[in-house]
């Protein structure tokens, strides 16, 4: 993914509550169920930061966020960058209600380039990525 790039974006539609589904992307404890179970932890509040490992194959990734920003039940941004690669950028989730359903709104935004040689970085993969995070592991989730 480079700077150059559209952003990442995908949208979802959840039949539950915007309380659930901001529960869902905040709590730790939750997100370890779609998300990645070896997040260490997860505070939305603008500042807070971790870090975690996440292995594919013989490459490793060390996930490492901070909040940047964060409207209670709504929205909340997060840088998202690797301690072993270069690359920088933020994701978004932006809730809103839709009938008597939730839409989800996410986007990735890169900032900096991420290296074209790795198979994980590529615009496919980043889409394909979040298509399965959010309409496969999230919805079966929260239905």
């Amino acid at each position: 993914m480079k700077t150059t790039d559209k952003p990442i974006t995908v949208e979802q539609i959840f039949n539950t509550s915007m309380n659930k589904v901001w529960s869902a992307l905040t709590d730790v404890q939750e997100m370890r169920q779609w998300f990645f179970d070896n997040i260490v932890d997860f505070i939305p509040e603008v500042g807070f930061k971790t870090q975690f490992l996440v292995q594919v194959e013989d490459r490793k990734y060390t996930h490492r966020w901070e909040i940047i920003e964060v409207v209670p039940n709504q929205k909340i941004s997060y840088t998202w960058s690797y301690e072993e690669f270069s690359g920088d950028g933020y994701v978004t989730f932006e809730l809103s209600e839709h009938k008597s359903a939730t839409k989800l709104n996410f986007s990735l935004t890169v900032t900096e380039d991420f290296p074209s040689d790795v198979p994980e970085f590529t615009r496919e993969s980043c889409q394909g990525g979040w298509d399965y995070f959010i309409k496969e592991r999230l919805k079966k989730y929260l239905e």
